[in-house]
This record gives structure tokens, sequence and C-alpha cells, in this order.
């Protein structure tokens, strides 16, 4: 199967091609109500972190549903934007790059906007592409913040001093400034934003720099069954809020680039039970080193449904440890799945909200693969 299939939904997928392999189901729909809400809610633009799911139909849904600025962080991401959308905005937010892959960025894809954190990034930038006052280089920082699931700032981000050295630094050479944070992926607190967007005001202020452009990143978070978390409006009104109040006096764009938030409620995922033992035990053709990898590290809960046949059937309910179909025992979900306890070997199940770090993340561990799309009129159904 390929992403040019077509059906009404996931019933009719099963009757007519009973998958044996796991199958990803993409709502092009679901998908455009997701960018409307995010446009809506938004006082910037909004912007997609390839990342969460590079697949090819997604980001041609994207680009459908009237999104034009992209987060990359690879060669191979600015490629596959570039193929389908190559008037798209990229914004290279990789702090770390080689020098082959910023000359091949800006020389062979017209990226004209690339992301740093330390002196030493900015002086290799600089000594490859020389003079461009279009040039635009974002200075990503970082402050003291736990409200996230997955922290990413040990790994990147300037601090506040660095940060004003850094705008500084940029300006001198002529270049645009901006500035970039990321508050961490499936963020728990909305005034996270605001904390991260009152810190960049002062550092601005401090450096006597003028920015283009202020990048809050992603991090928004998906509803999924174990999380207590906001609602997105939540996290617009705390992002709006601050922006107003630290940057309306500035000539500068607001910029978000939400991954998991934007397509997880697009995606759906098929398995099929290979076996079950006589214990509440299920043995699933897809795993951890398949669609599932957050299970290995997160008690991601998601929300499914079971089908026999092309039916889907429920009954009374009975928590089920489950497994992938690798050799290795850690191939094995965080949580115990609630199922029929009628489920058998060849049911199908269902889960939702696997459009991001789904297939983008998977395997082929054991042989085993996971990144067959197809595309449904009616997705997952939403809580």
């Amino acid at each position: 199967m390929t992403t040019t299939t077509r059906f009404d939904n996931t019933r009719h997928m099963i009757a007519a091609t009973a998958p044996e392999e796991p199958v990803y189901c993409l709502s092009p729909t679901v998908l455009q109500n997701q960018v409307n809400h995010f446009v809506q809610g938004f006082d910037g633009t909004v912007g997609y972190a390839v990342k969460a799911n590079p697949t090819p139909e997604v980001i041609r849904a994207l680009r459908t549903a009237g999104v034009n600025t992209f987060d990359v962080a690879s060669i191979a991401e600015v490629e596959l934007v570039r193929s389908i959308a190559p008037n798209a905005t990229l914004l290279y937010d990789n702090p770390i790059k080689s020098r082959r892959e910023i000359q091949r960025a800006y020389s062979e894809y017209n990226v004209r906007s690339f992301a740093l954190d330390d002196a030493i990034e900015l002086e290799k930038i600089a000594s490859i592409i020389g003079e461009d006052p279009m040039l635009e280089l974002t200075v990503r920082f970082k402050i003291a913040d736990a409200t996230a699931v997955y922290d990413l700032s040990t790994k990147f981000g300037a601090d506040e001093a660095e940060a004003i050295a850094l705008l500084r630094q940029v300006d001198s050479l002529n270049y645009k400034a901006a500035l970039t944070f990321h508050p961490g992926s499936q963020c728990t607190d909305p005034a996270s934003y605001s904390n991260y967007i009152n810190k960049a005001a002062e550092i601005v202020e401090k450096s006597g720099v003028n920015i283009q452009m202020l990048n809050v990143g992603g991090g928004f978070p998906t509803p999924y069954l174990e999380a207590k978390i906001p609602e997105l409006k939540a996290y617009f009104d705390a992002i709006n809020t601050s922006w107003q109040k630290g940057f309306k006096h500035q000539d500068c764009i607001l910029v978000c680039e939400p991954g998991r938030a934007l397509v997880d409620a697009s995606v759906s995922i098929v398995t099929q039970v290979k076996h079950r033992r006589a214990t509440p035990v299920v043995y699933l053709n897809d795993g951890v080193y398949g669609g599932f990898m957050e299970q290995a590290f997160s008690t991601i809960e998601l929300p499914l449904r079971t089908y026999r046949g092309d039916k889907e059937f429920t009954g009374p309910i009975q928590r089920f440890v489950a497994f992938g179909p690798t050799c290795d025992s850690i191939d094995k979900f965080g949580y115990e799945l609630p199922l029929p306890d009628s489920i058998a070997e060849g049911d199908w199940i269902e889960f939702g909200l696997q459009g991001g770090y789904g297939s983008s993340t998977a395997t082929q561990f054991n042989g085993f693969v996971s990144k067959d799309y197809v595309l449904v009129d009616e997705g997952f159904p939403q809580a």
C-alpha cells in the first residue's frame, strides 16, 4: 500500500486489505482542522517541525492546509520539503551543523535562516557564507524550566549572557538577528512560554539589537489519555499576551513550530495481534522498535479501538501486557492495554494520536518494518 491509496475510514481499509503489517492511516481533513486551530489561535506564523513526521504525504497535506514555514534539522529534511514546497520558508533550526551542511543548505537549497547557540557555530557560518545582509541568524537561548516531559535544554541553548553577546556579534556582522527557544517537548505549563518570551525581551533590551523574528519553537502538548494538560488556547493566550507586552513596539515577527501537536490527531496506526497467551498477554506486529518508540522511555497512553474482521468490537475490558514483534524483551508497551477480554490472534488494534514520532522514529530491527501509509477521509475519533 502507498500513501495514494484512500479509504472512507479504517474499517473499510481493513475490509479491503486485511493488513498483516502495520498501517498508518492519515486523515487530511483532521490535519486541516488542526492547522486551522493553530492559525486561528496563534498570533503569528505557524510552521511545522519536520522531524515529528517527515512522511511526504504529511508534508503535502500540510502544504495544502496552508503551512509554508518548516523547521528543518538536516539536509535530508531540506531536500524533502524543497521537493514538495519549493518556495517554502525553511528555518534550519538545528544549532549544530557541519560545514558541508551549511554550504549545501545555503547554496543548493536557498536556505536563508540558520540557528546557533555559540560563537564557534557563528564563526563557522560566517566563514562559509560571508557577507549577506539577507541572511538571518537565530540565537537559541535557554532558561531554567522544568515543565516539559522531554527537556531539550541540556543539549542546546545559550544562557542569557551568551545570548546577548551572540546577538551583538550577529548584528556587527550585518546579518539579520533573531531569537528562538524551545520549552521542551510535551510542555505541561503555558507559563513556560511566558517566562521564555519575557526573558527574550530582556535579552533584546540588554543587547541593544533589534531582532527580526522571535521563534517560540514547539513543545505544544498532545492530550494523551494520561496527560493532565491545559487546552491549546491557554498556550496561545499566554504567548500572545507576553508577545504583545514585550515586543509590541518592535518590527519583529512571531513564529511557532509545532510538531506532534499539529499532526498527532491526524494519524492512527493499525496493528494486528500475532499471538495471545492464556494469560492476559498479547504480541503485536509493531512495538517500540517501530511506531511505538516513545513507549520505551515514557508512559504515553494512547486511545484505541479494536476490530474483528471488518467490524469494530468491544466487550468486558481487561488489562493486557503488550509486546512488540522483535526478540528483544524491552519491546514492550509502557502500560497495560485496556482490551476486550476476548481479544484474539488475528484481531486488529488501532491506536490514535500517532502522527508525531511514530513512523518517523521506526527502525527495521529484526527485519520488522513500520512505514506504510494510507489516506482515510474519517480520522480516529477525538475525545
